[in-house]
């Protein structure tokens, strides 16, 4: 009796304790509310405040020099500094050629998508355009998480190639890789090279092409001289002499020059 009386409680404790396990192995899964968020690099938006002063700037160029021109750069802060400290180079290189500079300082590739919706590419017919945007998508947010994904920031440079090749048909593309930035190794820098290596995958031999010339912006060391980028971000004029230098073999090509 006692043996038995034992067995039954020896198999009221295993149904117990196997139970609970088994009807979670049983249970429909878990649902969860989680919604993948829109992603915010290729929602246009306009830009806000000062910034607003130099968006009207380059729209209005666009409006003012209607037509054929050689070569329209479309990018940020780093695009606007031609007319900054990479003023003299830019006249060594675009000044017998009929150039618009579109940068916008703090663009992200939202701004760039905005400004082409509102008419930044309207009535023109460049023979080539140089893009080159990314790198204010990848800063962080103040308590340090990231504002985008490598994937959302390379979807909103894709984007921006759709649509410059979109309305623009008969203009051939030149890519540029997002620039290193920062004094040393970080992984800010990472990050954008890893985008850099996807959009590479962009040029199609045709109309896109794409050049990623981040390591001559660079030491032995990994490192950025001040010599080249003052502020670790920002072209200084030896910076533009390698920019224009590293990209006029393949914009003489586009543009059939000898």
């Amino acid at each position: 009796m006692k043996s038995i009386t034992f067995s039954i409680i020896a198999a009221l404790a295993v149904t117990t304790f196997t139970n609970p396990a088994q009807s979670q192995t049983n249970a429909p899964a878990a649902t969860t509310n989680a919604v993948a968020r829109a992603n915010p690099a290729i929602i246009p938006v306009s830009r806000k405040d000062g910034a607003t002063n130099r968006q009207s700037t380059v729209l209005q160029r666009a409006k003012d020099n209607p037509g054929t021109c050689d070569i329209a750069f479309i990018g940020d802060s780093i695009t606007q500094g031609w007319e900054g400290n990479g003023k003299a180079v830019w006249a060594k290189f675009y000044g017998n050629r009929k150039c618009l500079n579109f940068g916008v300082g703090g663009d992200r590739t939202e701004h760039v998508l905005w400004r082409i919706e509102n008419g930044q590419l309207d009535g023109i017919k460049p023979k080539a355009a140089v893009l080159m945007i990314g790198t204010n998508n990848s800063n962080k947010n103040k308590d340090g998480t990231e504002q985008y994904s490598e994937a959302e920031i390379l979807e909103g440079i894709q984007a921006i190639v759709k649509q410059i090749r979109t309305r623009l048909p008969e203009t051939k593309l030149l890519v540029l890789g997002i620039f290193p930035r920062s004094q040393s190794f970080t992984t800010q820098r990472g990050k954008l090279l890893q985008i850099n290596q996807a959009l590479a995958r962009v040029a199609d031999g045709g109309m896109i092409h794409y050049i990623d010339f981040g390591s001559q912006l660079i030491e032995n060391d990994g490192s950025l001289s001040k010599s080249i980028m003052p502020d670790y971000l920002h072209l200084s004029e030896k910076g533009y002499a390698i920019w224009a230098e590293a990209i006029e073999p393949k914009l003489k090509e586009l543009l059939g020059e000898k």
